[in-house]
């Protein structure tokens, strides 16, 4: 510490050695200061304040109907991207900057120096904005300000529009592959339903439900036909036994008129009805669809029975004429009975055959049925995806269009100039009254560093510590001077010049400092 102490001392002392040279120094640099201070212009500051209002009425009634875009985070990207070399280039023709500025490189200087100087700052969190400018001359300063309100108020939200036209124009190329996309899948399931019409039915059953329901319908025709049959053999039995019993033979004519009355209304009852159930498949289906063929092939099994039942009855009769009775009546019933119930057997039979064709086909198309349902369920599942996908997207297509149509109407964000530009009446910048004591710590410090260089440059041993300490050499004797009475005068008069010339350095920065007050105080 004493020797810290020590070294202080000495550069102390080598610095007052040279503290003439030190206050030269000074009064230069406070000069120089005081001109630079005084010669740098007059800045004038413009600004203005915007108000963004976010709040549309719109935005909660057309909540759920069209894309609702975060308005205050597009605002506060607009405010932070405005400053940018497109817009700075706008706002150089629009406030007539480009005027003195002919070349390329001024014109580019000029830009850099507007991106620098211009500011926007975000007063709060209420979307309030002021935008400032500093220039020497308050009118361009105004003028600036000016533009640049311009150009926030115009550019404001102007891409979302154009955003929104991009969106829809990608949206109707997405629903235009989706076209396409689902045209080939409708094309691909008719070329399978037409290539597996046989597998398909009316009520959506399974090959399983449609073979269990063909083998009830086999059943139950097998059971009507032994019905039939039976009731075919008792017809004949009481016949036979009216046969038996009649003793009267009558006449030929008699019998060709019975034999030519001989009528089947079962089977023509059941051809009407195959006929009615005709009518209802063609509402339905076309002339190649599996019921519509098996039943015109019944009506015709039904009509060519009819047709052989009536030419073996009239054989019947002709052959065997009935017996002329009292009882004839009763013959002729049983005998029309037992017409009617083969008729009846043979429809049955029909039945029973085109039934056990149809279980017979099914079973067989039961070994590939598992396939060709897994091969349907898989383009019904693709069919359905690209038909929900197509579906999405032209609802979010309406959606787009609606909320551009919102935007052209309402307006996303309202701008509101709280207040217009304006320029300051009296100037920022730079500010006089604080630069000048600036200018004095800095002539003062650069003193203290030339007296410091000085004392280095030039050393001086005072005290013979320090000399023996700089030569490394054992010190035989040191030699006082005495200051005499002159000397003593001398030295007093030149301190007290010394401090003189530093007192009329105060005096003068004062007195600057005064009249710079004085000036600013009628200037505002």
């Amino acid at each position: 510490m004493d020797e810290l102490i020590s070294q202080m001392s000495t550069s102390a002392k080598g610095m007052w050695k040279h503290r003439w040279l030190g206050m030269l120094v000074a009064w230069l640099v406070t000069a120089i200061g005081a001109v630079v201070v005084l010669w740098v212009p007059d800045r004038y500051e413009a600004s203005a304040r915007i108000f963004v209002d976010t709040q549309s009425i719109l935005k909660p009634l057309m909540s759920g109907l069209a894309v609702q875009p975060n308005v205050d985070q597009q605002v506060v990207m607009l405010s932070r991207t405005l400053i940018s070399r497109p817009n700075v280039e706008k706002l150089i023709r629009m406030a007539d900057l480009d005027l003195k500025s002919q070349s390329k490189t001024a014109q580019d200087a000029l830009i850099d120096e507007l991106m620098k100087t211009l500011e926007i700052k975000n007063v709060g969190r209420d979307n309030l904005y002021v935008l400032t400018y500093r220039d020497t001359s308050p009118e361009k300063a105004k003028r600036v300000v000016q533009s640049l309100v311009s150009i926030f108020v115009e550019s404001s939200l102007g891409d979302t529009r154009k955003d929104s036209n991009t969106a829809k124009k990608f949206i109707d190329e997405q629903i235009k592959a989706y076209v396409v996309k689902l045209e080939e899948a409708e094309a691909r399931l008719k070329e399978f339903k037409v290539r597996n019409m046989e597998l398909q039915n009316s009520e959506g059953i399974d090959m399983a439900g449609q073979l269990s329901a063909l083998s009830g319908q086999l059943d139950q025709a097998r059971l009507e036909l032994r019905e039939a049959e039976n009731a075919r053999d008792s017809a004949k039995r009481q016949l036979e036994a009216e046969k038996t019993q009649s003793a009267d033979i009558t006449s030929r004519s008699l019998l060709q008129e019975s034999a030519m009355s001989i009528a089947t209304p079962e089977v023509d009852a059941r051809i009407d009805a195959q006929k009615r159930n005709l009518d209802a498949l063609l509402q339905r289906f076309t002339e190649q669809h599996p019921d519509v063929a098996n039943t015109r092939r019944l009506i015709k099994d039904l009509e060519e029975v009819k047709r052989k039942e009536v030419q073996e009855l009239r054989k019947t009769a002709m052959a065997n004429p009935p017996a002329a009775s009292s009882n004839s009546l009763a013959y002729q019933e049983l005998n029309r009975l037992l017409a009617t119930s083969e008729v009846q057997v043979a429809s049955l039979r029909a039945r029973v055959g085109e039934y056990a064709a149809r279980f017979n086909r099914a079973r067989e198309l039961m070994k590939t049925a598992p396939q060709i349902e897994a091969e349907f369920a898989q383009l019904n599942r693709d069919y359905d995806i690209n038909k929900k996908n197509y579906n999405d997207l032209v609802a979010r297509r309406e959606s787009a269009a609606l909320s551009g149509d919102l935007e052209s109407a309402a307006g996303v964000a309202d701008f509101r100039l709280i207040d217009p530009p304006r320029a300051s009446p009296k100037p920022v910048a730079p500010n006089r009254l604080l630069l000048m004591p600036l200018a004095l710590l800095v002539a003062v410090g650069a003193a203290l560093a030339t007296t410091l260089i000085a004392s280095h440059l030039r050393a001086v041993f005072f005290d013979a510590r320090s000399l023996r300490d700089a030569v490394g050499l054992p010190l035989l004797g040191v030699v006082t001077l005495v200051i005499g009475e002159d000397a003593a005068l001398t030295e007093k008069s030149d301190l007290k010049k010394f401090f003189g010339a530093s007192g009329a350095l105060l005096g003068c920065f004062a007195a600057g400092m005064v009249t710079l007050s004085l000036l600013s105080g009628r200037a505002g």
